[in-house]
């Protein structure tokens, strides 16, 4: 089995996404949520801290379950 991305799989993905955004943003606005409050509590540098794990955590999910495969 190769670890690259399934083409099929992306461009269903895409097309949910392009779809459905509504619902993208509703399964991302806690995490915006959390954001924006450490934004206003702590600093826009924690926030951009926070952003930054939460973009690293969520790509090596998708890296660590495309390579699962």
């Amino acid at each position: 089995m190769s670890n690259e991305i399934d083409p099929v799989r992306a461009k269903s993905a895409l097309a949910v996404i392009k779809q459905h955004p509504g619902m993208v943003l509703f399964l991302a606005a806690p995490a915006l949520i959390l954001v924006g409050v450490v934004g206003v509590f702590a600093g826009a540098g924690w926030a951009t801290l926070l952003f930054l794990a939460f973009l690293l955590g969520g790509g090596f999910a998708v890296y660590s379950g495309v390579k699962r495969r």
